[in-house]
């Protein structure tokens, strides 16, 4: 290769380089992106269609688990029974943090087919009595939509 050849593989092989080192300028964000901070809103999250809760239930749990029952005070009472189904299943994970259970549960007659479904415990002392792995029996209040008794089955 002749020295002016030489000189010309250089020249070229340097204008690529530079060529290849411009900096990188990212589209602009749409006005819908998420990061773009005049984007009218973030889209919307839908509601999980396998919880139990509703965000109200939540909530409501939230609320109930800041405020504890003073010494002496008792959760008042409607004087009607209440309607209660009884199922047995085992003990998936508790959570006394948020007085939850998850139990896998065989059918429970006229109130709900065989599932693994978080529930609310009330009261959350309940949970003392099982941990993870055990078989148990409880009954649920349908209308608090809460665990109200729950004990090993041997």
């Amino acid at each position: 290769m002749t020295r002016a050849a030489c000189g010309y593989v250089v020249a070229v092989t340097t204008s690529i380089a530079l060529v290849g080192c411009a900096a990188y300028q990212p589209p602009p964000l749409t006005a819908t992106h998420p990061a773009n901070p005049e984007a009218l809103t973030a889209r919307e999250i839908a509601v999980s269609q396998t919880l139990a809760y509703t965000r109200a239930d939540v909530e409501a749990i939230r609320t109930m688990a800041t405020a504890p029952l003073s010494h002496g005070e008792h959760k008042p009472t409607t004087g009607v029974p209440a309607k209660t189904v009884v199922g047995e299943g085992e003990v998936v994970a508790t959570t006394p943090a948020s007085s939850q259970i998850v139990l896998d549960h065989a059918e429970i007659n006229g109130f709900m087919e065989a599932m693994t479904m978080g529930y609310r415990i009330d009261p959350p002392s309940l949970l003392d009595k099982v941990k993870p792995g055990d078989k148990v029996r409880f009954t649920i209040d349908v209308d608090r939509r809460a665990i109200v008794h729950i004990e090993p089955v041997k």
